[in-house]
């Protein structure tokens, strides 16, 4: 579900978006995210060697069991900012903490826009005593602060579930910069199901494992990529058994939902690409057969061209680093076998082409003879929109 009107808010959150001025455009740049009661807290972060700060003040609480609140400002990201950037995010956490009334450890913080820059801190605290007396449990509130997480985005990124008597919220940001290796961007997803701070993380990675870590828009991790899940147990007894199975698969939907929405909205995209790589010894070799594909931009320009040149898709899936033969690999194409066990095949390419150009929605798949594991990635394609976007990001 992606709209307002649709949207189950889980029992004991509020939201909020507002605007504090952090973005130079002036748009809405500061979401607020509370629980009414502790919460069961989880999350994955960017495994990037330069992570940004609040990320480094999330790792050291979750998984707890004492959340209330998540702020999350875009605009800045809050990264490569030495002890000054450590500073802003605990001064940040104790704003909010003053405001609703809990510790500041209680307080997750996320941040996402341009690297190497201090928050401008006096905006972040006003922006905060705007966003506190907003906060609502009404469906829009939570699309204003879905909107207000955004950078470059072109839509916001909305899941809403119910089940069993308790409901599913996420929200997602995430265009560029997204080659993520525990995490994509920022997402944040609330309940209130019961379920215990190490057992949502267990579930919360095995989740991510299969959607966030299975997309890619340019390769690049972030410095910043951030997931959260709070679970406030206002909807009933601790799950267990197939109550917590099914919670499990919803949670693994609502994942995939967002993180296929991401490689949508790549910037300047005009194709959303899926791929999957079957038949290869274990999970990690066919993630990481995909990932050389989908960070291809070779791959990615000929799919944006509605070129087949499928030749640059087995190449790239040679230069993986995995020690197949030739002949174990075959490629299809939109459902067009172009290569087979090793051979190239007689299709049709001015079909396949126009197949290509007449529709967004992209599908590979390479078939190899090693295994029983597959994985399926989502990407796009790359197009000058991309380059002039990010050529032009800070000037």
């Amino acid at each position: 579900m992606s709209e307002a009107s649709s949207i189950v808010v889980p029992k004991g959150f509020r939201a909020s978006g507002v605007k504090a001025g952090v973005k130079p455009s002036g748009g809405l740049d500061l979401a607020l995210i509370a629980s009414d009661v502790p919460c069961s807290a989880a999350g994955t972060f960017t495994t990037n060697r330069v992570c940004a700060a609040p990320v480094k003040w999330c790792r050291d609480i979750v998984p707890t069991d004492g959340v209330r609140a998540i702020v999350v400002n875009a605009g800045n990201a809050n990264a490569a900012t030495g002890a000054q950037g450590e500073a802003n995010v605990r001064r940040t956490a104790e704003s909010a903490a003053a405001l609703i009334g809990c510790d500041a450890r209680q307080v997750l913080i996320a941040s996402t826009g341009v690297i190497g820059h201090q928050l401008p801190m006096e905006k972040i605290e006003a922006g905060l005593r705007a966003a506190a007396p907003a906060l609502s449990a009404d469906a829009e509130s939570f699309r204003t602060a879905a909107q207000a997480i955004l950078t470059t985005d072109t839509r916001t990124k909305i899941v809403s579930e119910s089940r069993d008597g308790w409901a599913l919220f996420g929200m997602a940001k995430g265009a560029a910069m997204i080659g993520p290796r525990m995490a994509t961007m920022l997402a944040f997803l609330t309940t209130d199901a019961r379920v215990s701070p190490m057992t949502l993380k267990s579930i919360l990675s095995e989740s991510v494992e299969e959607s966030f870590n299975c997309v890619s828009v340019e390769g690049h991790t972030s410095t910043n990529d951030t997931v959260l899940l709070l679970a406030s147990g206002l909807a009933g007894d601790e799950l267990s058994g197939a109550g917590l199975d099914r919670f499990a698969a919803t949670l693994h939907d609502a994942c995939q939902t967002l993180a296929q929405e991401m490689a949508a909205d790549g910037e300047g995209s005009t194709h959303f690409i899926a791929i999957d790589v079957e038949g290869c010894t274990d999970r990690e070799e066919a993630r990481t057969l995909a990932r050389a594909v989908a960070d291809s931009p070779l791959v990615k320009t000929a799919i944006h061209g509605a070129d087949p040149n499928w030749g640059r898709i087995v190449s790239a899936a040679g230069y993986a680093g995995i020690p197949f033969e030739e002949n174990e690999l075959s490629l299809w194409i939109n459902g067009v076998c172009v290569y087979d066990h090793g051979t190239p095949t007689a299709f049709d390419a001015n079909a396949l082409s126009s197949n290509l150009r007449a529709n967004r929605d992209v599908h590979l798949r390479l078939l190899f003879q090693r295994g029983d594991a597959s994985i399926r990635f989502w990407t796009c394609d790359l197009t000058a929109e991309y380059v002039h976007l990010n050529a032009d990001y800070t000037t």
